[in-house]
């Protein structure tokens, strides 16, 4: 039986665990049901500094034929895109080859056109920013999409759940069973599952009231709740609402809320190009003055100064290439 070649095509920076997990399924699969064949091919987009921990595989060399499946693999934006590579890409796709992104591999494909009109899972750190630079594409906040010939997980353990998914998709539920096992995966999971971490990890807690107050806070960015009419909501006292946050968050619900408000103010600031008084209205602030001194008060610098500081040294964007999009 002829081995079914799956290509990771690697830029640098890539986390080893990335590739680990693929990999290990992969291989994991061919163990358990022997007549399951898998080639894992590792290819270089770019060269790789020396030092450090070195990645396997070698460089793409201008050739990425004879891989049925093709993933894309970065943990950061890509920030070059060599025209050649761009046209082999291309070509594969156009060859029938499936092809997919793992992390910020979608940023490659999305740049050439290849997920455009597809659901393509993005990080949670990136959804801003990919999402204003590409709206042709459907970006979502699940763990993985698989949409036709187009399959991208948003990272981390979502790299496993994925290829569990495509051992399902290639041999059935038995082999990704069987797989999940051996790995000892507490639960297959689903790609359409939200890939937030729960609220009450993130907070520490898991008490009801407070769990309850801060998803309330951030359903209401825009507009923002009094203390009274979030304690109204969640049937707690004013007075009963403040200890709770006291005791958990060691802050009262209102500097709680502004901090929330403040730090989706600074991810839009570094993920769009949105006008600094969009954003600070976008957050609840009445008016560019009062954005602008919250910020500074919060973070030491008014928000075009931070803007200007932290996207001197950013890593999202793209360098143009010459190859027209096929």
């Amino acid at each position: 039986m002829t081995a079914q070649r799956i290509g990771f095509l690697i830029w640098p920076g890539t986390r080893a665990l990335t590739l680990a997990l693929a990999e290990e399924a992969l291989s994991v699969a061919s163990r358990v049901h022997p007549e399951v064949l898998y080639e894992p091919v590792f290819l270089h987009a770019e060269a790789l500094s020396v030092g450090g921990w070195q990645l396997p595989g070698e460089p793409w060399a201008g050739r990425l034929e004879g891989c049925q499946k093709l993933f894309l693999v970065a943990d950061e934006p890509p920030t070059t895109m060599p025209a050649a590579l761009a046209s082999a890409l291309k070509q594969q796709v156009r060859g029938g080859c499936l092809i997919g992104g793992l992390s910020a591999g979608i940023y490659p494909l999305a740049q050439l056109g290849l997920l455009d009109g597809y659901r393509a899972s993005v990080h949670w750190r990136w959804q801003d920013d990919f999402s204003e630079r590409f709206p042709k594409v459907i970006a979502t906040s699940h763990l993985f999409d698989c949409d036709r010939d187009r399959l991208t997980a948003c990272g981390g353990l979502a790299v496993l759940d994925l290829m569990l998914a495509l051992l399902t998709r290639d041999h059935g539920a038995e082999l990704a069973g069987a797989v999940s096992e051996e790995l000892v995966v507490e639960r297959i999971r689903e790609g359409a599952e939200r890939q937030r971490i729960p609220l009450q990890n993130r907070l520490g807690s898991s008490h009801p009231k407070l769990t309850q107050a801060v998803l309330l806070m951030e359903a209401n960015i825009e507009e923002p709740l009094t203390t009274d009419e979030i304690a109204q909501h969640v049937c707690v006292s004013r007075r009963q609402l403040e200890r709770i946050f006291k005791q958990y968050l060691n802050r009262v619900p209102s500097q709680y809320y502004l901090e929330l408000r403040l730090n989706k103010a600074r991810q839009m600031l570094m993920q769009t190009s949105k006008s600094i008084i969009q954003i600070g209205l976008s957050c609840g602030f009445s008016s560019g003055p009062h954005f602008s001194s919250a910020y500074r008060n919060f973070f030491g610098a008014t928000p075009r100064e931070d803007r200007n500081q932290r996207r001197a040294g950013s890593p999202f964007e793209l360098a143009p290439v010459s190859a027209e999009r096929g």
